[in-house]
């Protein structure tokens, strides 16, 4: 059987950075910084008090306030994000077979917010007074099925589910069923609003995000010797996902071919990365040989970078490993540093990133880098973009997202050659 090929006819995204993909991609590469208090919870008493939100979110703006009282703020953003792609993708909801149109939307959480609301109004002596729509609103999957119920999109429909490699899991699967040709399009990608007292107080508890509360904007620094973890952060993005013959036919603008797939484990701890990046080093080279590519081809990789003090370390040894001599000529660079990390969100945002560095030929920097601030455990040969976008050719970039319990995705993009 001869797999289809996939490419990518349209972009969505609400962050930290902008309510648009577009003004969250013109901002990373600005190097800007969506960090700041949280105003979304009284944070005061918590140990880490910044957060990376989404600012000025009105969702009267896209959603009818009736029904947007049925969707947790991470459902709000999907929403908002499915909407976008679906319009810059041009798809003419009319003529499309939308038996062959799927939905595949992850979230790490879920409906944390809602959950932390519902349960902490429970009174026991009055007895249990729970809103009709609290397990709709909480539950994972929900907003790929609000997704395919406003457009009426009949294929295949879920979410998946590994922590923060969540939505390069659904961007695989995605590319896995149009190669197979059991659908057209897949809508896909993440959301993610964990920003509430039950997800900042979970993490300080393990004390895996930044505590550098008097420098919002500096305090995700990857691969600089002071980092101290994870700032958090909201939002959405979604791609559509298109069988080449299909966006073909009806004239559709193509960013970039998603040409690789790769999946792996690390199967070493609950929340570490392996210190010597076995599963990372293979996730990268599974993701190699499903492309039929060398490390030789590949000019940009956005890594998975959380700014933690072991994760960044693994994943530059694994990329030095997989990579050889060609590490040294490639760029790469964590987006985190500017979004926060988007947890089960994070794969498609930098996925995005990763495919707009393929169609645009310019790298958005790791900000947040002093030279005087080096880890002696990572090789500063390699060049990590610090501080400045730079611009030159990419044929192909790698997006790396690795999640708690050891879950490996990688995904490659490829300039886009008929």
């Amino acid at each position: 059987m001869e797999l289809k090929r996939v490419v990518i006819t349209g972009i969505g995204a609400i962050s930290p950075l902008g309510h648009t993909a577009q003004e969250t991609w013109e901002a990373v590469v600005a190097g800007k910084s969506g960090a700041g208090p949280i105003t979304l919870f009284d944070a005061s008493k918590f140990k880490t008090t910044f957060a990376c939100e989404v600012k000025g979110f009105d969702v009267a703006k896209y959603i009818d306030r009736k029904e947007a009282r049925r969707l947790d703020r991470y459902a709000q953003f999907a929403m908002v994000a499915a909407e976008e792609c679906i319009a810059d993708s041009k798809l003419d909801l009319d003529k499309v077979n939308k038996n062959r149109v799927g939905v595949v939307i992850a979230s790490g959480i879920g409906g944390l917010g809602t959950f932390e609301e519902e349960v902490r109004g429970y009174d026991a002596e009055a007895g249990p007074r729970f809103n009709p729509f609290f397990i709709p609103k909480m539950i994972s999957d929900i907003s790929a099925g609000h997704v395919s119920m406003k457009y009426g999109f009949h294929g295949p429909n879920y979410s998946t589910a590994s922590a923060c490699a969540s939505s390069t899991n659904a961007l695989i699967d995605a590319c896995h069923l149009i190669r197979l040709g059991k659908a057209d399009v897949i809508i896909a990608g993440g959301a993610e609003a964990s920003i509430c007292a039950a997800g900042v107080g979970g993490f300080n508890a393990m004390n895996a995000l930044s505590t550098r509360n008097d420098d919002p904007e500096g305090a995700s620094r990857p691969f600089s010797a002071s980092r101290d973890g994870f700032v958090m952060g909201e939002g959405a993005a979604c791609l559509v996902i298109e069988e080449l013959e299909h966006a073909l036919s009806r004239g559709a603008h193509i960013y970039a071919e998603l040409v690789g797939t790769g999946l792996s484990a690390d199967a070493y701890h609950l929340t570490a990365t392996h210190p010597d990046g076995l599963g990372a080093k293979l996730v990268m080279t599974n993701a190699l040989e499903d492309a039929g590519l060398s490390p030789e081809d590949i000019d940009y990789i956005n890594v998975h970078g959380t700014s933690t003090p072991v994760g960044d370390i693994s994943e530059s040894k694994a990329i030095k490993e997989v990579f050889g001599g060609a590490a040294y000529k490639l760029n790469i660079s964590s987006t985190k540093s500017m979004t926060g990390h988007l947890l089960g969100a994070a794969g498609a945002i930098e996925a995005m990133f990763a495919l707009k560095a393929v169609a645009e030929d310019t790298v958005p920097p790791t900000i947040n880098h002093a030279s005087d601030d080096e880890d002696p455990e990572i090789d500063y040969k390699l060049n990590f973009t610090f501080n400045k976008a730079q611009h030159r050719p990419i044929r192909a970039a790698l997006s790396n997202t690795f999640g708690f319990g050891g879950h490996n995705a990688s995904v490659i993009f490829k300039k886009f050659v008929k």
